[in-house]
């Protein structure tokens, strides 16, 4: 069985990485939530039991 020439898999690995280490991460790092986040508070917290049908 022949073996695959290493060549072009190296180039294809090399590229992924790049990709995946440098272009990828800054596009993660600048995403921003449209509306921020909120806590909700304890206080207004409904603490009924979950209704379960199959019980």
């Amino acid at each position: 069985m022949p073996q695959l020439n290493p060549d072009p898999w190296l180039m294809i690995m090399l590229f992924t990485w790049a990709v995946l280490l440098i272009i990828i991460p800054p596009k993660i790092i600048a995403h921003t939530y449209p509306n921020e986040p909120t806590a909700k508070s304890s206080k207004t917290s409904d603490s009924q039991p979950w209704n379960m049908p199959w019980s």
